[in-house]
């Protein structure tokens, strides 16, 4: 481990997997549900496991770097 960096991208990743892993276990628990209130949940635990993707993408480099230009 080189940097501050580097360890903030390992720890990243691992919490972005835990809660993918979560966020995919209780979206297959609300699957079958059919109430508006199920449906919004759904849609919350679809968007976060997009999210945990996302910040996967990020710690390999994927993504582009923002900032100030």
């Amino acid at each position: 481990m080189g940097s501050i960096a580097t360890v903030e991208h390992v720890v990243a990743l691992i919490g972005g997997v835990v809660v993918f892993v979560f966020a995919i276990v209780g979206l297959r628990g609300e699957w079958h549900k059919n109430g508006l209130d199920d449906n919004v949940t759904k849609i919350l635990l679809g968007l976060m496991a997009f999210g945990c993707i996302l910040v996967a993408l990020a710690c390999f480099g994927v993504l582009p770097r923002g900032g100030a230009a």
